[in-house]
């Protein structure tokens, strides 16, 4: 007969990484206007780049109510839309048409991410509770309140992220989404310091979304609405933990059943800086182009070599691709491309795409103009190679850089001058520079949803940071209806 020790049951105390963020949640007072700023610029960034996802059919048809025709009273409203939904499907619905074409804000760092994708939650929660309380005879949520959660969800999804890898566990960085939304969203609900932990726990019990649709040879659309997923979860949790439901205090500590032992390998969590404001002052803007943000540089690079090479394409030897080891690992790709998903996440495709046609839009990962046969004809010939120094200034913390280079040869001896670029447009290095460009990029995809005079009207608000401010959630939401 086999002996087992009895476990030793006494309750502990809820693991101290759940605390810090509970602590920071609820008592970080935010004195940072440059943080104040950014958010404003990363909310209209993401829900312009949210605008422009709804011309695309694979992100609409996954967008409206579970049950086709339910109606939800004081429903929140999806931005571009008419739909009014619960704040669960809200929240992946706005979680979904934000991250759809991979064109906003990202954090790299021992994990990548998208901050931008709590934005799902917080918007669905803040706004919802604003009309449940106007039906009261309350005050509403004002933006502020959307701008503060908005900093402190960066701040949580970044901060983690520093120096705790889930890509290397085979685990997908939007567990990050899931646990930032929650400290989030639980807050807004009027959860205390004991919600936001219990709510916190249940985040790491779940199990987390492996990255097999990331890379091949199954990378797919679920890429594009997995935060989606993950910031309605968020939701989720936090309404069920505001019913009274227990916690798992030790859930990541727990021996042989927490999540260090099962999921990270035994080791703890490291930090390399209290939470603050750092994560949304250094917050990378995807400025110009809709690509996975290790490339950001690769195809500015190619873009400036594409007046020399266009006409010269077929006289191509080879073309040598110096990057950082973090891209080599997640967008390093040879062989067959079979969706968008694919290809947006192909180092070398979007630098063929940049050399031969001079920009990149969403549209270039769509089947008809992906199948040009000199796109992979150049891929063939490339050669990827890491830069150990672009390799260590991307994880220095003072630097940050994102590294790509690029140099052409051809057939009769003769080569382009080796393009490099350490910063790309959207870096806090680059910030003032990029900004008129961000603007733009904006209007153009509130064009491409609204009439000229809603643009006008979301445009002039957004600009202004006081009034911005002081608007009701339910008030900035309404003009986003089409």
């Amino acid at each position: 007969m086999s002996a087992y020790s009895a476990e030793h049951n006494i309750r502990p105390d809820f693991d101290k990484e759940l605390l810090a963020i509970a602590d920071y949640v609820m008592d970080y007072s935010i004195k940072s206007d440059e943080a104040y700023t950014t958010a404003r610029l990363c909310l209209m960034d993401t829900l312009g780049c949210g605008m422009l996802a709804l011309r695309y059919p694979e992100c609409t048809k996954l967008l409206g109510p579970i049950v086709p025709g339910t109606t939800v009273c004081h429903g929140a409203r999806v931005p571009g839309t008419q739909f009014k939904l619960d704040p669960v499907q809200a929240a992946f619905n706005i979680g979904a048409i934000i991250r759809w074409l991979d064109f906003n804000d990202t954090w790299l760092a021992a994990e990548w991410g998208h901050p931008s994708d709590n934005l799902g939650g917080i918007l669905a929660v803040a706004d919802y509770l604003s009309r449940v309380r106007l039906s009261e005879g309350k005050k509403p949520l004002l933006m502020q309140e959307v701008l503060t959660a908005m900093i402190k969800a960066h701040e949580i999804q970044g901060i983690m992220a520093l120096e705790n890898s889930f890509n290397r566990v085979g685990l997908d960085h939007v567990v990050l989404v899931k646990l930032a939304s929650t400290a989030i969203v639980m807050h807004l609900l009027g959860g205390n310091k004991q919600a936001i932990a219990t709510a916190l726990s249940q985040v790491w019990v779940d199990g987390q979304s492996l990255r097999t649709y990331r890379h091949a040879p199954n990378t797919g659309s679920r890429k594009s609405w997995a935060a989606g997923d993950a910031t309605s979860r968020a939701v989720r949790l936090a309404l069920i933990t505001l019913k009274g439901e227990m916690g798992c205090p030790s859930v990541l500590t727990a021996k042989t059943w927490g999540f260090y032992d099962v999921s990270f390998k035994e080791k703890a969590f490291k930090f390399q800086r209290p939470y603050a404001t750092y994560v949304m002052e250094n917050i990378l803007f995807k400025i110009a182009y809709p690509a996975e943000f290790h490339a950001q540089t690769a195809v500015e690079c190619a873009i400036k070599l594409h007046s020399q090479i266009k006409n010269r394409l077929a006289d191509i030897e080879k073309i040598t691709l110096t990057t950082h080891e973090s891209a080599i690992r997640i967008i390093n790709k040879t062989g067959p491309l079979y969706n968008p998903a694919d290809r947006d996440h192909c180092l070398q495709y979007m630098v063929a795409i940049g050399l031969i046609f001079g920009e990149l839009t969403a549209d270039y990962y769509e089947d008809k103009l992906a199948s040009d046969p000199r796109i992979d004809q150049l891929r063939a010939k490339m050669q990827v190679s890491e830069n150990k120094q672009y390799s260590l200034d991307y994880h220095d913390p003072d630097k940050r850089s994102i590294a790509n280079a690029i140099e052409i040869y051809f057939n009769d001896g003769t080569k382009t001058e080796k393009v490099v670029i350490e910063y790309p447009l959207g870096h806090r290095r680059r910030r003032q520079e990029s900004i008129p460009t961000l603007l733009t990029k904006f209007e153009f995809n509130l064009a491409t949803r609204f009439p000229r005079k809603q643009v006008e009207t979301i445009l002039s608000l957004c600009q202004d940071q006081q009034k911005l401010a002081q608007t009701p959630v339910n008030e900035f939401m309404d003009l986003w209806v089409i």
